[in-house]
């Protein structure tokens, strides 16, 4: 038989525990969490790859009705936040509603009864509610490079670090340049022989303003929490002035591309090597990161740099892009994430059977980047076009939390049977967004993580994140069709 459910929540990361927390904070406990492992923690307990921190500041990358006081630095290390998350769902008592190492194969609603149907490897469930807590970051992008399955070494991606590889000797091959392999070259270097790094594009990183926090500021932070709100709203305003650069006042990127080629020369000192190391694409049109060892690890260990990208792989290396061949003993992608297929590879059908895949045909939308049109009481956190390039994701989960609590209540109050977003609305709403998109540097002609194959631009919000929580503040029961 069916379990049943007001709520379920596919997901336990930030979005996941957040969402659970407010409900069960409003008495709400007829909830269940589908987590596909078998843990908490999202993307912070599937990255453990060596040197995997935060690029937000840890007093801002957290609940504000969770504060911890604590932070051992001001960027926070993997394991740091993992353990912050488990506390969560510790302390709030969630893990009688966790449902773990139980993936989401579909989820069907039927428009007769208002209820989401969820199919899972270990029986039905039944939820008037659906809430995707999935992220955009959870599913490892391997790149379509020929001869990928030949190598005979360890191979593996960074979200999928296998710590049984010892590095220690050995030739590594890093195909890759972002995020994760900024942080993890350097660690990979301190053991390797040799790295041999593979880049398609060179990435602007800046120096990351980091430092250990003492114990004395940890105390004083936990006994004058008003010292502590103070502090986060400070680096929140700091952090939020940072889009005018990507967004309004895009010369103000001038100050970050001086600031780039100043540490790129101080830290690199042949001309080629800063060459290749310097991108061909407007500062901020890609993820801008934040590193105080990859540029110096580069020159430490003499890392050599490949640009072009990767013709091929062999059985006992890498083809560059110009043809030569590069042996290697280990290989290791730091290739990102399909960030662009959002809620893959569930099965979403909405009314009249349609599928959500159907729907994003031309790339995943939604309105406020929560709800979507034919898909009646779905919920999204992390939805599209709500990823940030200068602030705090958890400011945008937490305004995003409080609009589903206000419809739930809506749903309650209204005995509606379901409430589904209006089509002109939607399409209003993401017609506005596409074309400020279109006035920001992310649309200057590079190709990156935020945009789909066609260059649509379906992750990043294009302006502040407090006119996003005015945007969610408040539900218009006239944008959504309510039957009762």
């Amino acid at each position: 038989m069916a379990e049943s459910h007001d709520v379920a929540i596919i997901g336990a990361g930030f979005g996941g525990i957040g969402m659970a927390i407010a409900l069960k904070q409003r008495g709400k406990h007829s909830l269940v969490i589908l987590e596909k492992e078998g843990e908490v923690g999202g993307a912070w307990r599937d990255n453990t790859y060596p040197g995997a921190a935060c690029d937000v500041p840890s007093r801002l990358y957290s609940f504000s009705f969770a504060k911890k006081f604590d932070w051992s630095r001001r960027f926070a290390p993997q394991a740091e936040i993992f353990s912050y998350l488990r506390q969560c769902a510790d302390d709030y008592g969630l893990h009688p509603h966790l449902r773990f190492n139980t993936e989401v194969e579909q989820a069907r609603f039927d428009e007769a009864a208002g209820l989401w149907h969820i199919r899972t490897p270990h029986g039905d469930i039944h939820a008037r509610v659906l809430i995707t807590a999935t992220g955009q970051l959870n599913r490892p992008a391997w790149p379509s490079i020929p001869g990928r399955e030949c190598f005979q070494g360890p191979a593996f991606h960074s979200a999928r670090w296998d710590h049984d590889v010892d590095l220690v000797g050995k030739t590594v091959a890093v195909v890759g340049t972002g995020a994760s392999a900024i942080q993890f070259v350097p660690e990979v270097a301190k053991q390797a022989k040799k790295v041999r790094l593979f880049q398609r594009s060179a990435a602007y990183v800046i120096p990351k303003p980091d430092r250990v926090y003492s114990s004395a500021e940890q105390k004083l932070m936990e006994r004058m929490p008003l010292l502590q709100k103070l502090d986060r709203g400070r680096i929140y305003a700091q952090n939020e002035a940072r889009v005018l650069g990507f967004t309004a006042v895009q010369a103000a990127m001038g100050f970050y591309q001086l600031l780039f080629k100043r540490y790129l020369k101080r830290c690199i000192s042949d001309p080629q090597l800063r060459e290749k190391l310097t991108p061909d694409y407007p500062l901020g049109c890609k993820r801008i990161l934040i590193s105080n060892d990859y540029f110096q690890a580069i020159e430490r260990y003499g890392i050599e740099v490949h640009t072009g990208g990767v013709g091929a792989i062999t059985e006992t290396g890498v083809v560059d892009a110009q043809g030569r061949h590069h042996e290697a003993d280990v290989l290791i992608y730091g290739t990102g994430f399909q960030a662009t297929d959002f809620l893959a590879p569930m099965t979403i059908l909405g009314r009249a059977g349609r599928d959500l895949n159907d729907a994003w045909r031309d790339g995943a939308e939604a309105y406020l980047g929560i709800n979507v049109h034919g898909f009646p009481n779905m919920f999204m956190l992390y939805g599209p076009n709500t990823n940030l390039g200068h602030n705090s994701i958890v400011y945008m989960l937490e305004s995003q939390i409080a609009y589903v609590m206000s419809a739930l209540e809506v749903l309650e109050q209204g005995e509606h049977r379901f409430m589904d977003v209006d089509a002109d609305v939607q399409d209003r709403f993401n017609s506005d967004l596409q074309e400020q998109i279109r006035h920001t540097v992310w649309d200057k002609g590079c190709h990156s993580w935020y945009k789909t194959e066609s260059g649509k631009n379906t992750n990043n919000w294009p302006g502040f994140t407090f006119t996003y929580r005015r945007r969610t503040q408040t539900l218009d029961t006239r944008d959504y069709e309510l039957s009762s």
